[in-house]
């Protein structure tokens, strides 16, 4: 357990003194490295860490050290001037927005870090939309100014082309990057961009146009100080009608300083910002409202990260919006009837954990070892609030499955107990058990997604399992009546066996199920051996008659049979029942189906004749299209499961990363016949195995 750095982990902040932010944005943009620099110029670390030796606050876990990337959404907190600042580094590969997304309930503020040297990439286009439509401020960092040959002005003219003229920047680099200079409070300067007067006086432009009585001012003055600025400026940031450009490099520190400062002197306090969107009820009978971020008001907090140690248990992480928390505060988790005791409350410093007595409103905690804490729930000390939530994130569909069972037999139920640890700690994993094929698939948003939950399954859990692409649930079924039957006959000294079956089959429409009928009479079949003629028929329905797959959409009718009054026996009319419906259905004009999903898929527009070509080619049918957010469009349509195997990958080559996709189960229809001689080919080799 750490202690409290530079005075951040004391207990005597109010909300007007307390900033949060979450570093988003693309891989490789610097955000763990910026978040380093920013803690070493607070004062809250002596020497910045590095990602070659591993070094790093925020990229504590062995598996972020290995891959030198951040894979987890890291919390920390730092003072400066007075002000506690809780700030937390987001993961930038698009497979990891089950952490990145949360942190944006957590917080004022949305730092969208670009990487000067890459330009506007996909994940910078994502999170500034997300924050948008969570109502938060958007400040952008244009980080690694110090890389060579960077065209940093015509940058910002691709940022203001991309996210709005609102975008201006605060500060502007100096002297080839080594510095900047700021833009808000100094009237006059120089700057690599030229003049600092026109961009100061564009930011104030900017600013007063929110508020009529300071138009008049600028007008009848021609400049107002900036010091006075400061509620119509939070009003522009709340409206989005400004997002503050800064400029800055992790590895010199050029920029750091004055970029802790702007967080300081002009981002929001938990007072000033838009309030979350909670809602009281459920369903349709919930109604809005809003948390007040007063410390005497009854508690609401929400946890936005979970975390399950196999050696220190479940930790839940939580932003204070109502009220205080404090060590032995008794706090409700959303509608459980029992509260529990707080018993440690720690603020978060990477991997260390910084004892605290209080939380105000605006502050970022944990409490560790309480079984029942879970993602998204309200934490409250007040039975009525039982059903207050917050509007729920729009997370990406997991749709990239993966087959998976333990290497050792028996270890089933472990695997199901950790595989639930690691659902509960990202949102964006999903695992669950197909009866039709008996497998356990775990879906994540993609290849690098599940291939990190194995390297956490082997190296964390130390479980070793065995995973293969997910068998596709193929059915059968008949075009056409048919008869079947079957004399089963066996003597081998003693009791014999005896049965015979004739039945017919009939097709059902699609989605009809099973049908058997009793049509025997005169008893030539005994009444006691109908339900094994059944069974028998059932098991084929289970194992299938060409291709091994459940056969489905059929009408069995037993007519007519033999028996005999020593030697027929259960088992006889089993076999009977199996083998004359095998032969009937195999009469029947027997077909493959094979299952159709309706397919939404969100990309840049510019991307859409890619994507409706690469769908044809894939036997897949467009629907439609229909416009999404400024600059994508959304395409609906229809496509064979077999043939999207591996498709977030194509997308992704497709759309430059862009583009993602939902699928849900539409229908079932008949296979190409090239297709099903090929099933029953390997189904027949199979069987002679």
């Amino acid at each position: 357990m750490a202690s409290p750095s530079n005075g951040a982990g004391a207990g005597g902040a109010t909300p007007d003194g307390i900033r949060t932010l979450a570093l988003v944005g693309p891989a490789a943009a610097g955000k763990t490295l910026l978040a380093e620099a920013l803690l070493h110029a607070a004062g809250a670390i002596t020497t910045p860490g590095t990602l070659e030796r591993g070094s790093t606050v925020s990229d504590h876990d062995p598996l972020e050290r290995r891959m030198a990337h951040s894979l987890n959404a890291s919390v920390m907190h730092m003072a400066h001037d007075g002000v506690r600042i809780h700030f937390i580094d987001t993961p930038g590969t698009p497979d990891f927005l089950g952490q990145s997304l949360p942190a944006l309930e957590a917080v004022e503020t949305a730092v969208v870090v670009i990487n000067a040297a890459t330009g506007i990439e996909p994940m910078a286009v994502r999170m500034m939309d997300y924050a948008a439509s969570r109502h938060l401020d958007r400040l952008i960092v244009v980080n690694k100014i110090d890389s060579a040959g960077v065209d940093l002005p015509g940058l910002l003219a691709q940022i203001q082309a991309t996210f709005g003229k609102e975008c201006l920047p605060l500060n502007l680099p100096d002297d080839g990057g080594a510095k900047v200079v700021d833009c808000f409070y100094n009237r006059e300067g120089h700057s690599d961009f030229g003049s600092v007067a026109d961009a100061h006086r564009a930011l104030v432009e900017q600013v007063v146009e929110v508020d009529a009585d300071f138009v008049d001012r600028y007008l009848n003055d021609g400049d107002i100080d900036a010091s006075e600025l400061h509620a119509p400026l939070e009003q522009a940031l709340r409206e989005g009608h400004l997002i503050p450009v800064c400029f800055a490099s992790a590895k010199t520190g050029a920029g750091v300083a004055e970029l802790l400062d702007v967080i300081v002197k002009l981002l929001p306090n938990p007072t000033e910002a838009n309030p979350p969107d909670f809602l009281n009820g459920e369903g349709t009978a919930a109604v809005p409202m809003h948390a007040d971020p007063d410390p005497a008001k009854h508690v609401l907090a929400h946890v936005f990260k979970v975390t399950v140690d196999p050696y220190v248990g479940r930790m839940g992480v939580f932003r204070v919006h109502q009220g205080t928390v404090t060590k032995d505060s008794q706090l409700y988790i959303g509608d459980g009837r029992k509260p529990f005791k707080v018993g440690h409350l720690f603020m978060l410093q990477g991997k260390e954990h910084v004892e605290v007595a209080r939380a105000v409103p605006g502050d970022i905690v944990a409490v560790a070892k309480v079984d029942d804490i879970r993602f998204d729930a309200v934490l409250h000390d007040a039975a009525e609030d039982d059903h207050i939530h917050l509007a729920p994130l729009d997370f990406p569909v997991p749709v990239h499955g993966l087959a998976i069972e333990p290497k050792r037999h028996g270890d089933e139920q472990r695997m199901w107990e950790i595989l639930g640890k690691l659902v509960d700690e990202d949102p964006c994993l999903k695992v669950e058990h197909v009866a039709s094929t008996n497998e356990t698939i775990v879906y994540g948003l993609g290849e690098l997604h599940l291939r990190v939950l194995l390297d956490r399954l082997r190296e964390t859990y130390r479980f070793e399992v065995q995973t293969r692409p997910p068998r596709i649930a193929y059915r059968e079924t008949i075009t056409a009546p048919a008869e079947g039957h079957h004399r089963h006959k066996k003597q081998t000294g003693g009791a014999g066996q005896f049965g015979e079956v004739y039945l017919r089959v009939e097709p059902l429409p699609r989605g009809g199920g099973f049908e058997f009928v009793d049509a025997v009479k005169g008893g030539v079949i005994p009444n006691q051996f109908i339900p094994a003629v059944e069974k028998g028929v059932r098991e084929v329905l289970a194992t299938g008659a060409i291709a091994g797959y459940p056969v489905v959409d059929v009408k069995v009718t037993v007519y007519d049979g033999k028996s005999h009054s020593v030697d027929s026996k259960e088992i006889a009319f089993v076999t009977a029942g199996k083998k004359a419906f095998m032969a009937a259905v195999r009469e029947a004009r027997p077909i493959v189906l094979e299952p159709i999903v309706d397919i939404e898929i969100t990309a840049q527009d510019t991307a859409m004749g890619d994507i409706t070509g690469d769908l044809s080619s894939r036997r897949g049918v467009v629907n439609g299209t229909a416009n999404g957010t400024p600059g994508t469009m959304i395409v609906r349509g229809k496509a064979p499961v077999s043939e999207l195997a591996g498709y977030q990958s194509r997308l992704n080559s497709l759309t430059s990363g862009q583009g993602r996709y939902t699928i849900a189960l539409s229908h079932y229809e008949a296979v190409p016949p090239n297709m099903q001689q090929q099933l029953v080919a390997q189904f027949q080799v199979k069987d002679e195995d």
